[in-house]
């Protein structure tokens, strides 16, 4: 009976005892052959029966013998080796920290020189003679835009750090308008003594509130579009490549020369039978998108620099005569024509660069804004505050006035015949002297967007010329 209950509890345990031990126990004096001395307390470990599979091989009793001999047991580890192993993971361990907070830190430290720039107007000498805090966020938004996409001249994937860069840097840079709000009424409310009031919440402003949505917009948009060329059929090499290969056309790629004029520009190369069909069909409607970006952008620029206010200095360096600043040619067709053409005049002026183009606009906006104070010179000063608030009740049939709408239209048209056109003297001079922060946040990012779908444009247009070269030639 005190076998057959010791039995039962070796069962509960999940224990099976060993034939061995079994044999000694019914035939104490007799020995096994092949079996180890063991004593009857020794049992071979096996799985439960609900961990048993019914594909499992039948055990053979005398291999559960050899297996229960310690002989047979699997080595264990010694000490040295477990402690070289944990020593090993938590150097691993260690050094992963280590390398976040080196990460964290230099975060930190270039949080601490943003913030110390911003504080100090860019001045480090602490004199209090920096530049205002709107002059300093607009330096930082394209200072950014420079160092992340200054070297980037080629229709292919941001560099994943340098995306990672631009996103949280311009993330904190425009944080700022979060803070830069207006009170609006919500809803009337009645109160206890049957007054009704308004009750005022705050939300962005309302030129923030309007714009800055579209720009993350497009500016999401212009990555992608770049991200969309990880897999291309053409290539780029540089300049020094191009002409040192150029005696080797017939072999894997097709060089064609390009003008001098984007000598710093990467020239595109393409398959010898050029682009198939799939390829250019995708870059055509890339184009078309980063152009209608490009003018999405150009309209926020624009609007967010007609309503900064003309500098006083701006308008105290204005000519006494607008007839002086554009010219007599110019200013004739201007005042003699019954109907007014822009785009005849441009044509008929034959602008041969863009510099002469940007020299024009300068002079055809300085007799705009001359026009424009003549026709409201019932003030003395030159406020454009004050000129804008009497432009309203001007003659529309005044001499000036119409020399003024004339000249507007011109300054337009020039602007869209010469989309790449930098900024005018004034454009520059109101960036300058702006202090709303929120306009300046504006007017930078939609700047350094506009410049990034008009290059955008221009790469599709040279990997296109190229293309249509070989094409040609073929």
């Amino acid at each position: 009976m005190d076998n057959l209950s010791n039995t039962d509890e070796n069962y509960d345990l999940g224990y099976q005892p060993s034939p061995c031990s079994t044999e000694q126990n019914d035939q104490s004096t007799t020995e096994t052959p092949g079996c180890s001395t063991v004593s009857g307390s020794s049992f071979l470990y096996c799985r439960t029966y609900s961990g048993t599979s019914a594909f499992s091989e039948p055990v053979d009793d005398h291999n559960c013998c050899s297996e229960a001999s310690p002989s047979h047991w699997p080595a264990r580890k010694s000490g040295a080796q477990k402690l070289a192993v944990l020593t090993r993971q938590s150097k691993s361990n260690v050094d992963e920290k280590l390398d976040a907070l080196e990460s964290l830190d230099l975060e930190l430290e270039m949080m601490k020189e943003r913030f110390a720039k911003l504080l100090l107007g860019e001045d480090m000498s602490g004199s209090g003679k920096g530049v205002c805090t709107a002059v300093t966020i607009s330096n930082a938004i394209t200072n950014l835009y420079a160092t992340i996409f200054g070297q980037n001249l080629r229709l292919e994937p941001l560099n994943p750090e340098k995306k990672a860069l631009w996103k949280r840097e311009m993330d904190c840079l425009l944080s700022v308008c979060d803070y830069i709000v207006e009170f609006v009424p919500t809803k009337s409310q009645n109160l206890h003594n049957g007054i009704a009031v308004e009750i005022m919440e705050s939300r962005p402003r309302s030129d923030i509130y309007i714009n800055l949505p579209a720009l993350r917009k497009l500016d999401a948009m212009l990555i992608e579009i770049l991200d969309s060329f990880q897999d291309r059929e053409f290539w780029y090499a540089e300049q020094g490549c191009m002409l040192s290969n150029s005696t080797r056309t017939g072999s894997f790629r097709r060089v064609v020369q390009r003008n001098n004029e984007k000598w710093w520009v990467p020239v595109p190369c393409i398959p010898p039978n050029g682009l198939s069909e799939k390829a250019r069909k995708h870059l055509r409607h890339k184009r078309e998108c980063a152009t209608q970006i490009h003018k999405a952008a150009m309209s926020i620029n624009g609007s967010v620099l007609s309503e900064m206010e003309i500098p006083d200095s701006y308008m105290a360096s204005l000519p006494k005569s607008g007839k002086a600043s554009i010219g007599d040619s110019i200013y004739r067709f201007m005042y003699s024509a019954e109907k007014f053409s822009p785009e005849y005049l441009l044509d008929c002026l034959n602008i041969a660069s863009e510099h002469e183009a940007l020299e024009l606009a300068d002079r055809v906006e300085a007799s705009m804004y001359t026009w424009r104070r003549k026709a409201g010179m019932s003030h003395s000063k030159s406020s454009w505050s004050m000129m804008k608030d009497l432009m309203s009740d001007v003659d529309r049939s005044d001499k000036n006035h119409i020399l003024a709408e004339r000249a507007e239209s011109l300054l337009f048209a020039l602007k869209r015949r010469y989309p790449e056109l930098s900024q005018t003297s004034l454009d520059t001079c109101k960036i300058q002297y702006n202090r709303d922060v929120g306009q300046a946040i504006l007017e930078s990012y939609s700047r350094v967007l506009e410049g990034l779908a008009f290059n955008i444009v221009a790469w599709i247009d040279d990997v296109f010329f190229v293309d249509n070269a070989t094409r040609n030639t073929d």
